[in-house]
């Protein structure tokens, strides 16, 4: 891939989760491990994803993946990401900004805060979920 875009992903479309098969599908390659400034907080989407939302105060840095992504599949990715998820800037602990996958405040009323856990491989870990990531895959 001669050209791509760096994407950071913090729930169901990280590697071995329901959702990756999307990434994977448009020729996405996984980059690295990382994690966000301390400035989000992590909400539960009724146990099915996660939503990452950018906070004033009181956030956490949020463990998660980054993906290059070729652009004409970017639009089809996030077509295919549940209602209230969306695409904005978000701050990586190493002082970089990249595109990544941030829920609307609306999206997490209600639901559980789960920033505490770090991320959602460890919340799910924690409820005896499943996501844990499938051997590497040649990527």
């Amino acid at each position: 891939m001669a050209e791509g875009i760096k994407l950071a992903v913090n729930g169901t479309l990280m590697r071995g989760l329901e959702l990756n098969p999307n990434l994977l599908n448009v020729g996405a390659k996984f980059l690295y491990e990382a994690a966000t400034t301390p400035h989000y907080r992590l909400w539960s989407i009724n146990d099915k994803h996660p939503a990452m939302v950018r906070v004033s105060d009181g956030g956490i840095a949020v463990v998660l993946e980054v993906w290059q992504v070729p652009p004409d599949g970017l639009v089809q990715v996030l077509l295919q990401e549940p209602p209230g998820l969306s695409i904005g800037k978000v701050l990586l602990d190493t002082g970089e900004t990249v595109l990544g996958v941030l829920g609307e405040p609306v999206l997490c009323e209600g639901q559980r805060e789960i920033s505490a856990y770090g991320g959602w491989r460890s919340y799910c870990a924690a409820l005896g979920l499943e996501a844990e990531p499938q051997p590497k895959l040649s990527q």
